[in-house]
């Protein structure tokens, strides 16, 4: 069963470009220029398998996920997630998925992680005892259980990491994207 479906995806963003007018004038007059992120791609993934994107800085990478995920609306294609249209879709979407992007924290920085924890909890509707549950299965296995009571703003970036990742495994998604999800974590 294909749970990701791409096809001839494409997104385009509009950038104002500063220019020296041609006719000598010091006068500055902004261009609009199309810069296309996702040029026209295609791809599937079946139940249980896992994919990487892998490419050079600008690649479209980031800004696939994002569409995959719903945060990002393509110019042009059609991608279906878990059934789902993104675009259209996004908070069914969001019950089944879970998402962490390196660049981009979800946890409050003044909470604790366990207090982001609590919260995200709530707003996925997971009932009292199965999140404690829930909580003290992941921060186990992430090895958390130290730190977990501190602010966030307070640990390192390997440890607001693994935080990153509990939270986004809370609600006990089908589908994980990860977006740079490494970054601050030692290889262990």
């Amino acid at each position: 069963m294909k749970v990701i479906e791409v096809k001839n995806l494409t997104k385009e963003f509009v950038q104002k470009k500063q220019k020296i007018k041609p006719n000598g004038k010091k006068s500055i007059f902004k261009e609009k220029v199309i810069k296309k992120a996702v040029d026209d791609i295609s791809f599937s993934v079946e139940e249980g398998e896992a994919i990487a994107f892998i490419g050079p800085n600008g690649a479209g990478k980031s800004t696939t996920i994002k569409m995959l995920t719903g945060i990002l609306y393509p110019t042009s294609g059609d991608i279906k997630v878990l059934g789902l249209k993104p675009s259209k879709d996004r908070i069914k979407l969001s019950y089944k998925i879970g998402s962490v992007f390196g660049q981009k924290e979800q946890l409050w920085v003044h909470l604790s992680a366990y207090e982001n924890f609590k919260f995200f909890g709530s707003i996925y509707d997971i009932k009292k005892d199965k999140l404690n549950e829930r909580i003290k299965e992941l921060s186990a296995i992430f090895g958390i259980e130290d730190f977990m009571y501190q602010p966030v703003k307070s640990l390192s970036l390997g440890q607001r990491m693994k935080c990153e990742m509990v939270a986004s495994l809370l609600h006990s998604p089908q589908m994980l994207f990860f977006d740079e999800p490494t970054i601050g974590l030692d290889p262990i």
